[in-house]
């Protein structure tokens, strides 16, 4: 099996983890090549070791090597409770066959430490990579980057349309995908933006035409308007109504486009109910290496988001 730092949850179904989880022999060969191998954490006990169901066979994490910085005190213990019930990475350590009942002993903190290293050694500004959403702030999304490895993305780079909370952006454990702005190698973080995988003005604004009427969010109520956010790279201006509130939803209609000054004229038709569940990322970018993104079209005499990885 090749070794992949994927976020946790990912290899769980593949046929190569499964192969190696249902024998004592897959899993002999995986701890001798220090193989990433994924399964379900049924528990975690009173020393807040985990028992982890690997294929047949339940194997067990002690506390201290469930999660980088458990050990040095860096990390809190919540983030051994947080993954009761939910997929977890892990490398075998130790196959006992003495007893009645094979016992494993596995590594969380070991998967983290080789995917910190892979990182650590691979990753450059630009790298388009898969994430997946473990918790949501106000200031931001944490994500896992692989292995459980956790990165943050700032609110304000989820995308050009500004969230009161990330969580008007992404919902918790969704699969997305985020590009590095850098690698903090003393301080071993990586530094993830998402907004740039989104499109930029004029790639959204193709997606309309005026006339068209479309539903959207009212992200900010002025006194010359509501700004409605049509995709999370795209709003425009309409005149307020009654009805409307920020963080609501509206049908408008697109009156004009006008790439030159990058705006959109719109109309409100009518308030809309809320969605539980914010509209998942249209992306316009999903692999490879970014090297410059610019949001304004160009000639534009506005001045847009423009972000260069180096």
């Amino acid at each position: 099996m090749t070794r992949r730092f994927l976020p946790e949850g990912r290899l769980l179904e593949t046929e190569e983890n499964k192969a190696l989880c249902g024998t004592l022999q897959g899993l002999r060969q995986a701890m001798e090549e220090e193989t990433i191998l994924e399964g379900i954490a049924l528990l975690s006990d009173e020393n807040h070791d985990l028992l982890v169901r690997v294929g047949p066979f339940t194997g067990r994490i002690p506390r201290e090597e469930a999660a980088l910085g458990i050990a040095e005190g860096t990390t809190r213990d919540i983030a051994i409770l947080s993954k009761v019930g939910k997929a977890i990475s892990f490398t075998v350590q130790a196959v006992e066959t003495s007893k009645a009942e094979p016992g494993l002993l596995l590594s969380r903190r070991r998967a983290q430490e080789l995917a910190m290293a892979h990182v650590l050694e691979t990753w450059e500004p630009g790298l388009v990579v898969p994430a997946t959403v473990t918790h949501l702030e106000p200031f931001g999304a944490f994500v896992d980057i692989g292995c459980g490895v956790p990165s943050m993305i700032g609110v304000e780079r989820l995308s050009v349309s500004r969230i009161a909370h990330a969580n008007q952006r992404l919902t918790l454990g969704q699969e997305i995908y985020a590009a590095v702005l850098g690698v903090d190698e003393a301080q071993r973080r990586v530094l993830l933006t998402h907004r740039e995988l989104l499109g930029t003005w004029e790639e959204n604004a193709a997606l309309f035409r005026p006339g068209m009427t479309v539903p959207g969010y009212v992200r900010g109520i002025k006194d010359y308007g509501a700004f409605v956010e049509l995709t999370a790279n795209l709003s425009g201006l309409a005149e307020c109504k009654e009805g409307l509130r920020e963080g609501g939803r509206a049908s408008v209609y697109i009156k004009s486009i006008l790439p030159e000054r990058m705006k959109l004229k719109l109309l409100v038709i009518d308030p809309l109910p809320d969605k539980p569940l914010p509209e998942p990322p249209r992306y316009f970018i999903t692999q490879g290496r970014l090297e410059r993104w610019q949001y304004a079209p160009a000639g534009c005499l506005k001045a847009g988001g423009e972000t260069v990885f180096q």
